[in-house]
């Protein structure tokens, strides 16, 4: 059965439900689900360049204590949910139409749900910006994508309109 998630590297949420899918799935090694990804992109308005993760989040939700309230009980979820996921190190916000192409390209050479994972650890854990070309390349390199090709298909514009039809269709 194919089983079908519209997730966003950055959204919190996304990382929290993936947590409890993991666990899930572990407990049923026999489980009959065939995993895929497609884009949603918490954001879709996010300037190509990113912005501040406390900043964007204070001009979203009406001022900077709301924003790290609502930062701090995120964290109290994920914790409960037993995700891994370090708030303060998260600085920057960025547009993520690229770590979705990733993800596809990822999809393509069956690596889709590893490289959402390494998405995922990069931006909550270690705090890296998944919107940079060179940090992209890097990741897919970690999960056994040829990185170069990536970095190469990352300086064009493959597959992009692609996936923003795809984010704007999962929005209707």
């Amino acid at each position: 059965l194919r089983l079908d998630i519209f997730s966003d590297p950055v959204c919190p949420w996304c990382l929290i439900g993936k947590t409890h899918l993991d666990r899930a799935l572990e407990s049923r090694a026999d489980h009959p689900f065939r995993i895929e990804w497609h884009p949603f992109q918490l954001m879709p308005d996010m300037p190509k360049e990113g912005a501040g993760h406390v900043e964007y989040l204070a001009a979203k939700f009406g001022g900077r204590e709301r924003a790290l309230a609502m930062m701090q009980n995120v964290a109290k979820a994920a914790k409960e949910a037993g995700a891994e996921m370090e708030i303060e190190k998260v600085t920057h916000l960025p547009n993520t139409l690229d770590a979705h192409r990733l993800i596809h390209w990822a999809g393509i050479e069956g690596k889709q749900t590893a490289m959402v994972s390494r998405l995922f650890r990069a931006h909550w854990r270690e705090g890296e910006d998944v919107g940079d070309h060179a940090t992209l390349a890097r990741l897919a390199g970690d999960v056994g994508m040829d990185a170069a090709a990536v970095a190469r298909l990352l300086a064009t514009d493959a597959d992009a309109d692609d996936l923003r039809a795809r984010d704007e269709d999962a929005r209707k």
